[in-house]
């Protein structure tokens, strides 16, 4: 991984500011020890220790690590500690008053926070201890727009254009989930929905699932869905990629499917939604459709996975 991607992190002031204000909210100067677990660069560390922390141990497997470990020494941070390893190797951890890991991608779970806090909930956090962010909320909302489903189906326009069938690459570039940039205008009219939700504070399964549903008043074409989450830090703070959120460096997630929804009114469109995420395995998401009408006949069914995206 470049150095761009922390670039990217820290020029994030939504964020930093956040992260901030949640550590200010829980470090008692001088007594508060403080587990940075994901550190990175070592940012959240060294304000930790900034806001006087009695001891703050920066935990990171990755090659950034030394960078993280100059930072702190040019930084003249004599009360941070630099683990080079990854918080659920370590063996007999210190305790510490308040963990924090800022380990959230674009997928709220794709870079393993919920094992990675479950662990540390138990080994490392002392009795009265506070896990930040406290807990995370997912969010689905149809896309009523056909901007995202009219650039992935470029195979289907070339197919056409020169007599080929690139029907199956089309299918597979439709199981996918893409990061983009999505606007409030482009999703169905109050159709938000909450599919899922986490207290992190609390054992806690990585395996996520949800459903939703929606009951049309007028004909609608959902094109694809949107989700995006929201991250608890207490005292009001809150981080959020929803398309109404103030911008940070991560974007929504658009679902598509292989068959816009074409809704009469009075018609339900239900959406389930699930992933499984391990450093092992990494992150694998599914989702499912199936429309019914008022009198509850499926109109039709489809079935999504990411797995089907990827080249034999």
């Amino acid at each position: 991984m470049r150095i761009e991607y922390h670039r990217t992190l820290i020029a994030d002031e939504v964020r930093n500011r956040v992260l901030f204000e949640a550590l200010k909210a829980v470090i008692e100067p001088g007594r508060t020890r403080v587990a940075d677990i994901g550190a990175g660069t070592g940012l959240l560390g060294a304000i930790a220790a900034r806001l006087g922390a009695s001891e703050v141990l920066l935990y990171e497997t990755a090659e950034v690590s030394g960078v993280a470990e100059e930072v702190i020494k040019a930084s003249g941070l004599q009360n941070c500690v630099l683990m080079p390893c990854h918080s659920m190797e370590m063996q007999d951890p210190p305790q510490v008053d308040v963990i924090i890991s800022e380990t959230l991608g674009n997928y709220a779970f794709e870079e393993d926070i919920i094992p990675t806090l479950n662990d540390a909930r138990e080994r490392f956090l002392a009795p009265g201890g506070v896990i930040l962010p406290r807990g995370i909320v997912q969010y689905v909302a149809p896309v009523s727009v056909p901007r995202l489903d009219t650039e992935l189906r470029a195979w289907e326009v070339t197919g056409r254009a020169y007599g080929l069938d690139l029907s199956l690459p089309q299918v597979m570039s439709l199981n996918n989930v893409y990061v983009r940039r999505l606007l409030a205008s482009e999703l169905m009219v109050a159709g938000i929905r909450e599919w899922d939700s986490v207290d992190l504070r609390q054992v806690t399964d990585p395996h996520r699932s949800g459903r939703v549903s929606w009951i049309f008043d007028a004909p609608e074409t959902v094109y694809g869905f949107a989700v995006w989450w929201a991250a608890d830090f207490g005292d009001g703070l809150s981080l959020s990629t929803g398309p109404e959120a103030m911008a940070t460096h991560w974007e929504q997630l658009y679902f598509p499917i292989e068959n816009r929804v074409q809704a009469d009114a009075g018609m339900r469109l239900d959406l389930r939604l699930s992933s499984q995420s391990s450093s092992e395995s990494g992150t694998h998401l599914a989702w499912c459709t199936e429309l019914t009408t008022a009198a509850g006949d499926v109109r039709a069914r489809q079935y999504m996975d990411l797995d089907k995206g990827y080249l034999p």
